[in-house]
C-alpha cells in the first residue's frame, strides 16, 4: 500500500499548525478589539466622543475608564485645566500717548460646552480666540484713560479690562480666572517728558526748602537779637539796683577761668588781672593813670 507524500502523519500536523495559527489571530484580534474598546479620562480632563454615524456627539465624558466601540467611536481628550497666557498690545491712550501693555490671563473651556467648542473652534481655540478678543478690549479700555491715569489707576483699568474681557470670552464657551497687567511701557518722548517734569517738581521743592530755612534763620536771629537786649536791658537794671550784682558775676567768671586753667596740663603764668583771679581788689575800676609832673 503506497503512503501518501510527506511521511506518516503529515496531513494531521499540518491541520494542527493551521488551527493553532487561526486560534492565534483569533486571539490577537481579541486582545486588540479589547485594548482599544476602553481609554482613560485622566484628572483634570475631558472627554468627546465622535463616531462614524452621528459625528460629534453632545455627551461629555468624565475622569476615569470608558468604553468605546472600536473603529466605529474616538474620543477626543480635552484639558481643562487653567492655563496662563501673555498677551502683549501696542494702543493708544486718551491724551494720544503710545503705551505698550503686556497682560497675563488665566483661562479654562466650560466643560459642558466642549462639543460646541471642538465644532465651531477646534482643539486649538485659544490660539484661535484670545489674541484678537484680548488686542480690542485693551485698545477699548486704554483709549478711556490719559497715560498718568494709567499708573495712578491701575486697578481700576485692570477691572474694566476683566469685566468686557469676561463678557467677551463667555461669547466663545471660554471662562477667565484672572487678569492682571505685568507690563506697562511708554514711548520714549513720554517717559522723557515725565522724567523732566519730576526733576522740574524736586528742583522747586528744593527751592522753597532753601527759602523756608532762610526765613526760618531770620526769625531766629531777631528772637536771639531780641533776647539779648532783654538780657542787656536785665543786667543794666541789676546794676543800677544793685551795685554788688557786678562782683558778683566777677566771681562767677573767675570761678570758670580758674576750673579751666585748673585741668590745663600746661604751666600758665599769667596776670591775675588779666584773668580777673585777683578778687582781693575791692574796686570794680582799674587804677587811674598817673600823669607827668605828679
Amino acid at each position: 500500500k503506497q503512503l501518501p507524500k510527506g511521511g506518516p502523519g503529515g496531513g494531521g500536523g499540518g491541520s494542527a499548525i493551521l488551527g493553532m495559527a487561526q486560534s492565534l489571530g483569533i486571539l490577537g484580534a481579541v486582545g486588540y478589539t479589547g485594548y482599544h474598546s476602553v481609554y482613560t479620562v485622566e484628572g483634570g480632563h475631558r472627554a468627546v466622543v465622535w463616531n462614524r454615524w452621528s459625528g460629534l456627539t453632545d455627551k461629555v465624558e468624565g475622569e476615569g475608564l470608558k468604553f468605546r466601540i472600536p473603529f466605529w467611536e474616538y474620543p477626543h481628550i480635552c484639558d481643562i485645566r487653567t492655563r496662563p497666557r501673555n498677551v502683549q498690545s501696542l494702543t493708544g491712550s486718551k491724551d494720544l500717548q503710545m503705551v505698550n501693555i503686556t497682560l497675563r490671563i488665566l483661562t479654562k473651556p466650560q466643560p459642558l460646552e466642549l462639543p460646541a467648542i471642538f465644532r465651531k473652534l477646534g482643539p486649538d481655540f485659544d490660539d484661535k480666540v484670545l489674541p484678537s478678543i484680548v488686542n480690542e478690549v485693551l485698545k477699548a479700555v486704554v483709549a478711556k484713560f490719559n497715560a498718568s491715569d494709567l499708573i495712578e489707576k491701575r486697578e481700576e483699568v485692570s477691572a474694566n479690562i476683566r469685566e468686557q474681557l469676561a463678557a467677551r470670552a463667555a461669547l466663545f464657551h471660554i471662562e477667565l480666572d484672572d487678569v492682571s497687567i505685568t507690563h506697562l511701557n511708554f514711548s520714549r518722548e513720554y517717559s522723557a517728558a515725565v522724567e523732566a517734569k519730576q526733576v522740574a517738581q524736586q528742583d522747586s521743592e528744593k527751592a522753597k526748602f532753601i527759602v523756608d530755612k532762610a526765613l526760618q534763620e531770620k526769625k531766629s536771629i531777631v528772637i536771639r537779637a531780641e533776647g539779648e537786649a532783654q538780657s542787656a536791658r536785665l543786667i543794666s537794671a541789676a546794676i543800677k539796683d544793685d551795685p554788688g550784682f557786678l562782683q558778683m558775676r566777677r566771681i562767677a567768671a573767675a570761678k570758670e577761668i580758674a576750673e579751666t586753667v585748673s585741668q590745663s596740663t600746661n604751666k600758665v603764668y599769667l596776670s591775675a588781672d588779666t584773668l580777673l583771679l585777683n578778687l582781693l581788689d575791692d574796686s570794680s575800676t582799674p587804677p587811674a593813670k598817673k600823669g607827668w609832673g605828679k
